[in-house]
């Protein structure tokens, strides 16, 4: 981003790289487009051009999103089958939709969140280290 008084390149703070992971923008300038489909990468920044090809966030969106998506909708089956002992058929009226709806609302901010992170950490497949 800037440059501070020692001359080094400021890191963004942690909360405007989340912002611009769930907002879908480059992880970097935090303007450009990290998306170039609903979940497909921009081969690079429109903007700042910088290059995806570090970009690997593999199942953890998924995995993120079934685990969130689960409590909410388990949370809320089981308040409203405790307040009120809805018919079976009526919590299938309700809750079906939502746990159709909500993992394709999370999923590509929880997958740009994770590329974005990947980037401010500079994250790198593990290695094995040699003796």
């Amino acid at each position: 981003m800037g440059q501070g008084e020692s001359g080094q390149v400021k890191q963004p703070s942690f909360g405007s790289t989340l912002w611009a992971g769930m907002a879908g923008s480059c992880p970097s300038c935090h303007r450009g487009k990290l998306f170039d489909g609903y979940l497909a990468l921009a081969p690079r920044c429109n903007v700042c051009g910088l290059d995806y090809g570090f970009a690997e966030a593999g199942d953890g969106p998924a995995v993120f999103v079934i685990l969130v998506t689960g409590f909410i909708v388990v949370g809320l089956a089981l308040i409203v089958e405790i307040l009120y002992a809805p018919p079976y058929w009526l919590h299938a009226l309700l809750w079906g939709p939502l746990a159709i709806l909500l993992p394709l609302v999370l999923l590509r901010s929880f997958k740009g969140v994770l590329i974005a992170l990947q980037f401010r950490h500079k994250a790198e497949e593990g290695k094995l280290a040699s003796k």
